[in-house]
């Protein structure tokens, strides 16, 4: 007799997140790094095992071998498992037909036989680039509870910025009569965060209509759930309270770094609720020298501070030299920010070296865009960076601003 798994999650990794620019040149957007000690990807996959599931695929395309590296064996998240843990999933060749996965829907439906094999009752899917902390066990019990074909969690936004997401209209008993994919005029501001549950069945079921559809662009907010919701099944919110942050922008991933430097923090990250395991790299304690400042920040291990960090976040073997100063920014591992520079209202990535006296970013105020440096790179000495630039190249001496 065939074993089952009562749920296994699909975690959707592989998307290129452009409007993070230069933080995606050479990651996927999900092995982009958060709070000094975390990539985005740890948060869904530490969810997982906090709410009991051990088997999760992982769908990566666009820039997958640092994500992959990462997630390795699964162990920092106890899913290193015998029967289940993590998979990576990449789209390969079958015997009829190859191709890069098309969109959400023709994600999932590529990867139908790695669920098939567990034989699970329930389907969770996951998107790979929101912060939260959720217990998934809780959400899979309602949808149970209501005979579900598919339960949506959703969450309370600002009505004038309902039109950005998928919106479901509800009735008192939470049943769905309505999707609506980023409508112009939303009738409600309840928010489709992007998890589903789906009894497994039903989900093999419209996944295979999907993909014989030659209209369908294979999504599953535009496509499958409409679809499923026209045809009467039965499908239900499941509303969320907590916090969560989609980092899918610049300015949302900066204000979720600055959310844990608030008083008490407007996210618990490191909390002992629910907590978020991360592969941590082996580093020495931080070390902040006789000249060194930090303030309301928080450093990784290995940081070194000599100058001044203000409202910040560095992560892991970051320096700040003698004389430096760093203000309402995220510096990411191994970056360094020599004498006399000043940083501010900007994102640093892994591996930059700013130069003596460089500055970047101007002081965080209305009219001030944020700076963005991608990784690998260096900022001359005495070169400027203005509000708002966003850079995947050396900046050399010769081309600072005015």
């Amino acid at each position: 007799m065939q074993r089952r798994k009562e749920c296994v999650a699909m975690l959707l990794a592989g998307g290129q997140g452009s409007r993070l620019y230069a933080l995606t040149g050479s990651v996927a957007k999900p092995a982009v790094s958060y709070g000094a000690k975390y990539r985005i990807i740890d948060f869904p996959l530490s969810n997982c095992i906090n709410s009991g599931i051990d088997t999760v695929g992982v769908l990566t395309q666009y820039q997958p071998l640092i994500l992959n590296e990462y997630i390795g064996n699964g162990q920092p998240w106890d899913l290193d498992r015998a029967y289940g843990g993590v998979h990576i999933l990449s789209p390969y060749q079958g015997k009829s037909r190859s191709s890069w996965y098309e969109g959400t829907a023709n994600a999932i439906y590529q990867n139908m036989h790695f669920m098939k094999m567990y034989n699970p009752e329930y389907v969770l899917i996951l998107s790979g680039d929101h912060i939260y902390k959720m217990d998934y066990a809780a959400m899979i019990k309602k949808h149970a509870e209501n005979n579900a074909a598919c339960t949506i969690a959703a969450i309370e936004v600002p009505m004038n910025e309902a039109s950005r997401f998928g919106i479901l209209n509800v009735n008192d008993d939470g049943s769905i009569y309505e999707f609506e994919e980023k409508p112009k005029q939303p009738k409600s501001n309840l928010a489709s965060m992007g998890i589903y549950v789906f009894t497994a069945e039903k989900l093999y079921k419209y996944l295979e209509e999907d993909d014989k559809n030659p209209d369908s662009s294979k999504d599953f907010g535009k496509d499958v759930l409409p679809a499923m919701l026209k045809a009467g099944e039965r499908m239900f919110s499941y509303k969320f309270e907590g916090y969560w942050k989609d980092v899918g922008t610049i300015a949302s991933l900066w204000q979720a770094n600055m959310d844990l430097l608030d008083d008490p923090p407007v996210f618990d990250v490191g909390g002992l609720s629910q907590k978020i395991h991360s592969r941590n790299p082996l580093a020495p304690p931080e070390y902040v020298g006789a000249d060194g400042v930090v303030k309301n920040s928080m450093i990784a291990l290995g940081c070194e501070i000599d100058g001044i960090v203000e409202h910040s976040v560095l992560g892991s073997n970051v320096v700040v030299e003698k004389g430096a100063e760093v203000k309402d920014a995220v510096i990411l591992a191994n970056s360094v920010i020599k004498s006399g520079a000043k940083v501010s209202y900007s994102i640093i990535d892994e591996n930059v070296t700013v130069g003596n006296n460089a500055v970047v970013g101007v002081e965080k105020n209305p009219k001030a865009e944020i700076v963005v440096l991608g990784r690998d790179i260096t900022v001359g000495d005495g070169v400027k960076v203005l509000s708002g630039q966003k850079h995947e190249k050396d900046i050399p001496e010769q081309e600072k601003g005015e």
